[in-house]
């Protein structure tokens, strides 16, 4: 249960700590559609072994020839900044998607110290910003940064690491358990809330948090923001409305509850009466909860709520692009 950032530091400090070298790519920037967002990493090994992608495999293979090659590890810049896409004779080489274009930067003498600090913040779920200048390819690590996930200019580029993404998940039951696994995947920091003492038991996810505390007072802890989500599946409402009467007050970015469509709307008459919740507080509640996909099973559901999750940050993400100044440097 890791995501990309870990998955990539992990296998960036065994390669580097068995003594071969490796790159560490970086992508600054995609023009049009693009399968990794600016910030994703991979990496290509002297001898052109990849981990991770930076383009769902559109240019990896002349990046790996390149690095395999020798030249980035023989002296020049410590940082290199590679573009893709620029022409049309190159995205039509390289079979960019949607006309996009690509710029990555490369990373030849990565420090294995710094990459193991930033995996330890990264295993803790703690944000932590790595700060790389393209003038003498130097990096730091710095605990508060840009509001930005990823912000660059012409004098480097700063990303935002460990978890940004926040999901509390009320229930333990086997859909809380599959919906908390794929949601780590996803780089959310997730935390369980169960107070009933028969689900609590044998948890088997150790890395997830699982907090006996009632709903309603563990959605106030969790202080929500805008990155953080609240998703109810204990199918139980005397739980799952005391998260949603304190969570579809608060700045989420996603709210939703386990149930049918009729269920939903007898929930959101109790909220109304009971709670006092607003019209505009209950159209923000995602229930049903979870994409259509036809699912039915606990896996499958999980599934589908994990899609609406992403598609909810997705949007999110695009809103903050669209509000945010363009830089864009071929």
């Amino acid at each position: 249960m890791r995501g990309n950032d870990e998955e990539v530091l992990t296998q960036a400090l065994a390669w580097l700590e068995s003594g071969r070298r490796a790159a560490l790519l970086t992508v600054l920037g995609t023009y049009g559609a693009s399968p990794r967002p600016p910030g994703s990493m991979a990496l290509i090994r002297d001898d052109g072994a990849i981990f991770g992608s930076v383009s769902g495999g559109c240019v990896e293979d002349d990046l790996r020839r390149e690095i395999a090659g020798g030249g980035f590890f023989d002296g020049g810049p410590a940082v290199r900044v590679r573009s893709f896409g620029v022409s049309v004779e190159e995205r039509q080489r390289y079979r960019l998607p949607c006309g996009n274009s690509l710029r990555v930067a490369v990373e030849c003498a990565p420090d294995a110290a710094q990459l193991a600090a930033l995996l330890q913040a990264v295993r803790a779920r703690r944000p932590l910003w790595r700060h790389v200048r393209y003038g003498d390819g130097s990096a730091s690590l710095a605990e508060s940064g840009p509001d930005a996930a990823f912000v660059e200019d012409e004098t480097g580029f700063s990303v935002r690491h460990g978890a940004r993404w926040r999901l509390l998940i009320i229930g333990a039951s086997e859909l809380g358990r599959y919906l908390a696994q794929i949601a780590v995947t996803l780089d959310y920091a997730v935390t369980v809330c169960e107070p009933r003492e028969e689900y609590r038991q044998d948890w088997p996810l150790p890395d997830v948090p699982l907090s006996a505390e009632m709903p309603d007072d563990l959605v106030l802890a969790f202080a929500c923001d805008q990155y953080a989500a609240v998703v109810a599946v204990t199918h139980d409402p005397k739980l799952d409305d005391l998260a949603l009467m304190e969570a579809l007050k608060l700045p989420c970015q996603y709210v939703g509850a386990l149930g049918s469509t009729t269920t939903t709307l007898k929930r959101k008459a109790r909220l109304a009466e009971h709670f006092g919740l607003t019209p505009a507080q209950l159209d923000r509640l995602h229930g049903p909860v979870g994409l259509a996909i036809g699912s039915r099973t606990p896996a499958e559901i999980a599934v589908s709520i994990a899609a609406d999750l992403v598609a909810s940050r997705s949007a999110l993400q695009r809103a903050a692009a669209a509000e945010a100044p363009q830089a864009c440097r071929a």
